[in-house]
């Protein structure tokens, strides 16, 4: 007896993207998503926030533990270190779009019943997600694109992007069939995980600086 193939076997969003959608349509679509198995283990979508005529886009590799459970991008501890450094930089964070290359979030628990661990998405789940992206960047028609870390710069980039060779630089590149400019940085979880935690967050606030310029 055959089996029926589920939705999420195909690995790609598209056929849970509307036609045509504004930002709103697009967020209640992704809730229903069910392009990739991380929906199975996930407790919600978490979709972009931010303007629809923001003019930077912060893009993330993926929810955490917080926004998993409350159902928006970028509200736990990285996300305020985020909100303070784009302050910092001169650019307003109630002004930003920002949202995630993966819209579930994927962990793995040490031991059952304890907390859930980060886990880092493949780049088959990540592209699988590309659609809803490719969506929000052809709504909001950002001016710039800051890149948050080295796995969502891998996916939009190529597998040969180092986030150390060009954060804090300008990059011009095709995302999605649109050309964009691009500003990499590191994700704010690795400053609050690094040894000089001050010294890795004044790297971010230069990279953010020069975001700031681009967009002046």
């Amino acid at each position: 007896m055959a089996t029926t193939k589920a939705p999420e076997d195909d690995y790609t969003a598209e056929p849970f993207v509307p036609e045509h959608p504004d930002l709103a349509d697009l967020r209640r679509a992704a809730v229903g998503c069910r392009g990739c198995p991380l929906h199975r283990d996930a407790t919600q979508t978490v979709f972009g926030a931010g303007a629809e005529d923001a003019r930077v886009m912060l893009v993330g590799e993926q929810p955490g533990d917080q926004e998993d459970r409350q159902g928006r991008p970028f509200v736990g501890p990285a996300g305020k270190l985020l909100d303070r450094a784009l302050a910092e930089a001169g650019i307003d964070p109630g002004a930003a779009y920002v949202t995630n290359a993966v819209k579930h979030f994927k962990f793995t628990r040490a031991e059952p019943g304890k907390r859930r661990i980060h886990k880092a998405p493949t780049l088959r789940e990540m592209s699988a997600c590309g659609p809803w992206l490719a969506a929000e960047l052809a709504l909001v028609e950002p001016e710039l694109i800051v890149i948050l870390g080295a796995t969502v710069g891998k996916a939009l980039l190529g597998s040969s992007f180092r986030v150390t060779q060009v954060r804090g630089t300008v990059l011009e590149q095709e995302i999605h069939g649109r050309p964009e400019r691009l500003v990499p940085t590191v994700h704010p979880s690795s400053v609050l995980r690094a040894d000089d935690r001050e010294g890795a967050y004044r790297g971010l606030v230069s990279d953010l600086k020069v975001a700031a310029r681009a967009l002046s």
